[in-house]
């Protein structure tokens, strides 16, 4: 148990440091953060719509999409919670068997039920976070479409793109609230697939935050 207890605060401490410096590093160099460069592309596309006025079917069908989207991820969180507790004795059972043995490092018998409630955890912070951006979506769909001052200084502009950054920003955490429960999933595995998970899930989540490049061919 004292392994796995070294092994979730490392992962813990990887996870925060990680995010330390994509902050620092945002703030240093916003255009770096694939986050900031997806606040800016809504702002644009919410500026085409609002000073359009013939768009409204492309707005309502795009927050549609975006709606069915954040629902899909929603009803998955809530199955896999429901999984999660109809074969928990099962899965704690599993646990005893595959969790490996180190040198100094005895396997709790209820270490299994803290493993799993972190697991519960991630998939309700998840759904929470899901449905938060189904919230913000719909009341894009009303605000974005109210006759108003086009310039990005008016108040509904300004109001709209707040929403629709705010439910980008909710589906983006529970995205990332998912990918959490990998490295919880792996520590069923023992304490060092924890550690390694976490080290993979800080590789991938480097690459997905940062500004993808691109090249322009000349023909």
């Amino acid at each position: 148990m004292f392994c796995d207890l070294i092994a979730f605060v490392i992962s813990t401490l990887l996870i925060q440091i990680y995010y330390l410096r994509l902050r620092k590093r945002t703030h240093h160099a916003p255009h770096s953060s694939v986050h900031a460069l997806n606040a800016m592309t809504r702002e644009r596309w919410v500026k085409m719509i609002m000073n359009s006025g013939k768009l409204e079917i492309l707005a309502i069908q795009t927050l549609r999409n975006s709606v069915m989207a954040a629902s899909f991820m929603a009803t998955t969180a809530t199955l896999l919670m429901i999984g999660i507790i109809n074969l928990g004795e099962k899965i704690g059972q599993w646990s005893q068997h595959l969790h490996p043995i180190f040198i100094g490092c005895e396997v709790s018998n209820e270490l299994w039920q803290f493993k799993l409630g972190a697991l519960l955890l991630s998939f309700a912070i998840a759904f929470y976070y899901f449905a938060m951006a189904i919230r913000f979506f719909n009341h894009v769909g009303y605000v974005i479409n109210l006759p108003s001052d086009t310039s990005t200084e008016g108040e509904a502009y300004q109001q709209t793109c707040a929403y629709l950054n705010r439910a980008g920003s909710y589906y983006t955490l529970g995205t990332r609230t998912f990918f959490f429960s990998l490295p919880i999933i792996s520590w069923f595995f023992g304490p060092l697939f924890l550690i390694l998970a976490t080290l993979g899930l800080i590789a991938g989540l480097s690459a997905l935050d940062s500004t993808p490049s691109y090249t322009i061919k000349a023909d």
